[in-house]
Formats: C-alpha cells, sequence, structure tokens
C-alpha cells in the first residue's frame, strides 16, 4: 500500500497505464457482433456491453494493486470509498450507443479527485489512437504514441460565430431544459450531434466552440472538466456552479463566450 503522497507525474503514468488496461479489454470488441444489454429498463435504452464492463474492472483491479487506499466511481459497478483524499472518477466507455453503432466517437474517461476537485483528466479512443490528458497546467493530445501536441482552445466571443455541439437534443427534458437548448442553438452558427466526450475533447483543441448538455453524471464529466480548463476553457453548470457532480453543463473555449452561453440558457 502506498502511504506517501504520491507525484502527480506518477498519478498521471498511472492514468495513462489504465488508458492501456481499458484498451485492451475494449479494442478487440469494437465493430465485432456484441450482445447489448439495456440497463434502462422499459420505455428507454441504455446500453451496456461486456466491453464497458470488461475495461471497468480491468481499471478497478489496477487501481486496488497500485493504490487500495483511493476510491473509485464507476459508471458499471458504482462507487468504493478509500481513505485517502484521492477518488478516481472513471467511464470505461462513454458513448456505448455510438460504439455498438461502430461510431469511434467514444472514448475510455479516467478523471481523478483530490479532496472532492478535479486533479488530472485523460480520454482515450483507442480506435483513432487518440489521447487527450491534463497536466498540471497545460492540456495534451498524442495520435499514435507521437510527441504530444500543446492543446489551447480558441477564441469565440459572439455566439453568433459558434459551433455548437451536443450529444442528442432528447438529453434535455421538456420545458426549461429543452427550451434554453433550443435558445442557444437558435444563436449558434451551426449546432452537431452525436460527440459524447469526444466533443469536449475537440473543444478543448480550438475546434468547437461550445458545448451544452443536462442530465450528465459525475463519470460522464469529471475526466474532462481539468482537460478543458487548462487548455483554456470554462465548463461549469448551466447556473455558473463547479461541473464536478455533473447535471445541466455548458462549456466553453472562450470565457466570454461562457458568459453569454448562460445568460442564454437560464433565459
Amino acid at each position: 500500500m502506498s502511504t506517501i503522497e504520491p507525484r502527480f507525474a506518477d498519478l498521471l503514468a498511472f492514468a495513462h497505464e489504465l488508458a492501456d488496461r481499458a484498451s485492451e479489454a475494449i479494442l478487440p470488441q469494437f465493430r465485432k457482433r456484441m450482445s447489448v444489454e439495456n440497463k434502462a429498463g422499459a420505455g428507454a435504452f441504455d446500453p451496456v456491453t461486456a466491453a464497458d464492463k470488461g475495461a471497468e474492472r480491468a481499471i478497478a483491479k489496477a487501481l486496488r494493486t497500485r493504490f487500495p487506499e483511493h476510491g473509485i466511481v464507476g459508471e458499471e459497478y458504482g462507487r468504493r470509498d478509500g481513505t485517502s483524499p484521492y477518488k478516481w472518477v472513471v467511464d470505461p466507455i462513454d458513448g456505448t450507443k455510438g460504439f455498438i453503432l461502430g461510431l469511434p466517437t467514444w472514448g475510455t474517461l479516467i478523471g481523478l479527485l483530490r479532496d472532492g476537485h478535479p486533479h488530472l483528466g485523460l480520454m482515450c479512443q483507442p480506435f483513432t489512437r487518440e489521447r487527450f490528458w491534463s497536466a498540471e497546467k497545460a492540456s495534451y493530445l498524442s495520435v499514435g504514441g507521437e510527441k504530444p501536441k500543446k492543446l489551447k482552445t480558441r477564441e469565440c466571443p459572439d455566439l453568433a460565430s459558434a459551433m455548437l455541439s451536443t450529444t442528442h437534443p432528447d438529453l434535455f427534458a421538456a420545458g426549461e431544459e429543452a427550451e434554453g437548448f433550443q435558445r442557444i442553438k437558435a444563436s449558434t452558427r451551426m449546432t452537431r450531434y452525436g460527440g459524447d466526450c469526444y466533443a469536449y475533447c475537440l473543444l478543448a483543441a480550438g475546434h468547437i466552440d461550445l458545448v451544452v448538455e443536462a442530465g450528465l453524471k459525475p463519470h460522464d464529466i469529471v475526466a474532462l472538466i481539468p482537460i478543458i480548463e487548462r487548455a483554456g476553457g470554462v465548463i461549469t453548470t448551466w447556473d455558473g456552479k463547479p461541473a464536478t457532480h455533473g447535471g445541466r453543463i455548458v462549456a466553453c473555449g472562450d470565457p466570454k463566450l461562457h458568459a453569454r452561453a448562460m445568460k442564454v440558457l437560464r433565459g
């Protein structure tokens, strides 16, 4: 058991190791025939596959071995509290619906909280061989194991020029949420659907200006917060609170755009 405060570099290296282990469990099953369970029950569809479960088991096993005192929150197997300030928040396949369709817009999310605050985050897309992560003061992308490229969000203070992404309009409940999304959609230049975690990373890389979603859980967003913030962006709930607990999320590459977007979303 680890008894000393781990260095950030060691925690980041371990996050990469966890991503490797998850990729080994997931990639052989991508674009193959697979059985799909529905976690949502009748009237809805929340899929889970053997790849989701196998990847989370691999992550949890590695974590128990290396940092047994750390807590973990996973999408498939729930929560295990630890005795240290650290808690890993993981989603083995964020975007399972895209995964079962063969679309490459899913990814493994590995986040780490320290005393409840985002400490580091990593998103791995093993099929495209892209990996996005946060260092202590910056964020990076490596493709195919090549030299990492520093990420920087782009300036876009004007909603009329903004490129907006959301996973699906059905995320927004009828009434206040759906009306808020329609207002922001009408205010922007273009909207594209289907990005899941990939859209947030493209925002950090300066390709997307705005991501707006609702109904998110901590495992959907914790890993993405430090990637966006350390690339120069802003990510909060619609009312400006920390995004750590999920819910209604607005992420912007430009802080000025974030302030304008929140006003439109709240009406």
